[in-house]
């Protein structure tokens, strides 16, 4: 069973939602904040798969102990997938959330709502220091509304909004966010792998 594992980021906000959807499973959970010699991992990768790999296979190396990678990001329809994999880096290698979210309305500004959707990717990646890597991936479909909506979550959840609920992500709470994201679908599919792992 495994009793620590590093998230491999040093994103809050994504530290935050983790924790939360795995409390309570007993493992000590760390970030990257606890290991500043961590060097910072390049996202050059083609896919969302490609990067997690990367990061969850470097911080374990590096760590010692199994490691935890999520790369996710926002794919939008009339955009032909864009931003994908440059979803953190859409305005600029150094860009805000804000900054972000106001390209990606600039670029949606003619585009009907019939036809503005999208969906969240994530990809988790778990590696061990041996350089065993297992991935889950997982979406969750939606729209980009026409202005931000909400003040919860982080990155895109402003603009995206999910018909069942008829509410963005930013306008519901951080659990009942966690019960219909890709990242709190990916994770659970998590837990269960761990169990099955903690088993064998």
């Amino acid at each position: 069973m495994i009793e620590k594992l590093v998230l491999a980021t040093r994103n809050r906000g994504k530290v935050a939602e983790i924790r939360e959807l795995l409390e309570g499973f007993g493992i000590e959970l760390l970030s990257l904040e606890d290991f500043p010699e961590v060097p910072e991992v390049v996202e050059d990768g083609e896919t969302f798969e490609a990067n997690a790999r990367k990061k969850a296979g470097v911080v374990a190396r590096c760590t010692g102990l199994p490691s935890l990678a999520d790369d996710s990001g926002l794919e939008v329809d009339a955009l032909n997938g864009a931003p994908g994999v440059r979803s953190a880096r859409f305005a600029g290698d150094h860009a805000t959330y804000t900054e972000n979210n106001e390209k990606l309305l600039r670029l949606m500004k003619e585009v009907p709502f019939e036809k503005r959707t999208a969906r969240f990717r994530c990809v988790l990646a778990l590696a061990f220091p041996d350089g065993t890597v297992q991935t889950l991936e997982h979406t969750c479909e939606g729209r980009i509304t026409e202005q931000p909506q909400g003040e919860n979550g982080f990155g895109y959840d402003p603009l995206f909004f999910f018909p069942e609920l008829g509410k963005t992500f930013a306008q519901i709470s951080r659990s009942a966010k966690g019960k219909i994201s890709h990242r709190g679908r990916a994770l659970r599919e998590l837990k269960q792998l761990l169990v099955s792992n903690s088993q064998t």
